[in-house]
């Protein structure tokens, strides 16, 4: 151990707090919490402890360390959390990200609330129910709610246009807002009731549901009454086909885990039972989790998933495994804290709590299985194809890294380059990079080619070395696919010729779908559909689409410019009360310099800046000229 880290350990005080793991480059390598943390970071470097040749390799690039000390051990886990989703340490475990993962979001603070599918939770006040990790599930649980609630699902703005009924409150689908059938309030109690379904309540729904249809019936509105008792009806049928799984009423999640060493995969299915009955199942992974043991992974989860993702903590989280006091305590205080009451962690050892977490251990096993045979399959096929390209195209070997490229503009105009990169035959957008191309002057095709290649290759010629040796385009491919025909061909061939560099490249004509290469004036004879030709096709489509999304993002961009947006001390809040105002660029030339005054967040220092550009004003005009030759 060098000797300035053993300094380090001997400064470390017993503390609570956050310690930092750094290389020498000052980049994180682990984050943790500690009870105290001389006792715990010592230990990590105690001789006689066994490691892990995953642990023994991050202790060996340790350079500093680094800590922060806190108030109690809830702070503390707080503070390691945000720091981790900050930074993204290599030797943290790591929950997969979700934002794939749909949620369901019900705003009850709006006056007419519907239920709207979104990617991504955040701290708005509205409700949030899932993640939902199949598709089947979202679509079941949405099919049941809009045959049990008739909720809204027109937009806000086709609700505040509204001139007729709609046909879903003709058929019974709509209690009709914009009708105007219903009040607020009553609307309101109907999402409520919508949202205790989705947490699972059905008993307090059912019993709630059953309290007004009396109320309904003793006030002779028996067709109200009747529309209550079928809904009635539904809920209980949808509750009919869960079993109960637990005697206790208590809102319960069951966790299990499953890991695979060797591919550093771990998966954790969690159950969620409601009212004592199985309503869910949620799948997750978990990278990083070699050497990782049970309670890593446990604890990793817990504070991941329903310290920052969960739409719901439940009363009651069941683990297979014990956690050590110092990780199960805070993590439980900080838990209780989100929920806003008291949150318990629990290891069963016997009875049904216990048999719902082997359940959960069991369906753990079932996702990791199928995650690594999905894997394997899908590493497989992509290999065969890369080795198939390799064959067709006179390879030596199947490349690893391909390289593809796309020139995307109108007539020449906001010319984009885009650059996709392929890893094993499967795509890697860690490495995609986009260009914006320098040229200017009669539209030259492949001369924007030439552009982006060069300014991506450059730097492999040695002809404008990287600093400090690094290079943000990522290693030389071992191949590279040119979106185009034969021309296109002989301008990449021609950069890379010039940069004297060896890589093998071929190009992909989009009409007919010929491959060429350098020294062939025919196509390759290639079937489209052979593997090889649909690796290709991949390839290529993908610089396509990502070409031709970052040409319609700065078009967007430019299109929504407009000439008030070269005025200087005019930004985007001004722009939009003057054309709110008044109704366009034209209706602000014509506005008195007072009416600009007038303008809430304007005044009469810009309204007279504004109004002398535009007039063609010589301080205003002049700022003005030049920053449209500057642009």
């Amino acid at each position: 151990m060098p000797t300035d880290l053993e300094g380090q350990l001997e400064r470390l005080p017993d503390r609570t707090g956050v310690y930092i793991f750094r290389d020498a480059s000052g980049n994180p390598l682990y984050i943790g919490k500690a009870r105290s943390l001389r006792s715990r970071v010592r230990a990590h470097f105690h001789a006689g402890r066994p490691l892990d040749a995953r642990t023994m390799t991050m202790l060996d690039r340790v350079a500093t360390i680094d800590y922060l000390t806190t108030g109690s051990e809830v702070e503390a886990l707080i503070l390691e959390s945000n720091l981790i989703k900050e930074h993204h340490p290599e030797y943290n475990l790591k929950l997969r990200d979700d934002k794939h993962f749909p949620y369901l979001r019900v705003d009850l603070e709006q006056p007419y609330p519907r239920v709207e599918i979104v990617r991504r939770m955040k701290r708005d006040g509205a409700r949030y129910f899932g993640p939902y990790t199949r598709s089947g599930s979202l679509r079941e649980t949405l099919r049941t709610l809009r045959r049990v609630f008739p909720y809204r699902v027109c937009s806000d703005h086709r609700l505040r246009n509204a001139r007729r009924p709609c046909l879903d409150f003709h058929i019974g689908r709509c209690l009709g807002p914009c009708a105007g059938a219903v009040t607020p309030e009553e609307y309101r109690a109907m999402m409520e009731e919508l949202c205790l379904f989705l947490e699972g309540r059905r008993t307090k729904l059912v019993s709630r549901l059953k309290a007004r249809m009396e109320e309904e019936a003793a006030r002779l509105r028996f067709e109200r009454a009747a529309e209550l008792r079928d809904q009635i009806r539904a809920i209980e049928d949808v509750s009919e086909k869960q079993a109960a799984i637990l005697t206790t009423m208590e809102d319960q999640d069951a966790l299990g885990y499953a890991r695979a060493e060797e591919s550093g995969l771990a998966a954790v299915a969690v159950l969620n039972v409601r009212e004592g009955k199985l309503v869910g199942r949620t799948g997750f992974f978990l990278d990083e989790a070699r050497g990782a043991s049970g309670t890593d992974v446990l604890a990793a989860f817990l504070k991941q998933h329903y310290g920052q993702r969960a739409g719901f903590i439940p009363e009651r989280i069941l683990l297979p495994e014990e956690l050590p006091s110092e990780e199960a305590e805070p993590i439980g205080a900080w838990l209780g804290s989100l929920a806003g009451r008291p949150v318990r962690i629990a290891s069963p050892k016997r009875g049904p709590a216990r048999r719902l977490v082997d359940l959960a251990r069991q369906n753990a096993v079932v996702l990791l299985r199928e995650e690594l045979a999905r894997r394997q399959t899908g590493s497989e096929a992509a290999y065969a194809r890369a080795a198939a390209l390799a064959e067709a195209l006179g390879l030596e070997a199947p490349p690893d890294r391909i390289e593809a490229y796309d020139i995307s503009s109108i007539h020449g105009h906001e010319a984009v380059g885009a650059m996709v990169v392929f890893v094993g035959g499967r795509p890697a957008p860690a490495g995609y990079r986009r260009f914006r191309v320098r040229r200017e002057g009669r539209p030259d095709d492949y001369a924007m080619m030439q552009e982006v290649l060069f300014r991506r290759f450059r730097r492999l010629s040695g002809e404008e070395p990287a600093e400090d040796g690094l290079d943000g385009f990522g290693p030389a491919p071992d191949l590279v696919i040119i979106d185009g025909g034969k021309g296109h061909l002989a301008a990449a061939a021609e950069v890379l010729e010039d940069l004297d560099l060896d890589i093998p490249v071929a190009a992909l004509a989009k009409e007919r779908e010929e491959v060429f290469v350098p020294g062939r004036p025919e196509p390759l004879d290639l079937e489209p559909d052979s593997p090889a030709g649909l690796l290709l096709r991949h390839i290529r489509d993908e610089a396509h689409r990502f070409a031709v999304g970052y040409h319609r993002l700065l078009h967007r961009k430019v299109s929504r410019r407009s000439e008030l947006d070269d005025i200087p001390g005019v930004g985007p809040a001004r722009r939009t009360a003057l054309l709110r105002a008044f109704g366009s660029v034209a209706g602000v030339k014509a506005a008195r310099e007072e009416e600009l005054a007038a303008v809430k967040g304007v005044g009469p220092a810009a309204a007279r800046r504004i109004w002398e550009y535009l007039h063609g004003g010589s301080e205003g005009g002049d700022a003005g000229n030049g920053a449209r030759e500057k642009g």
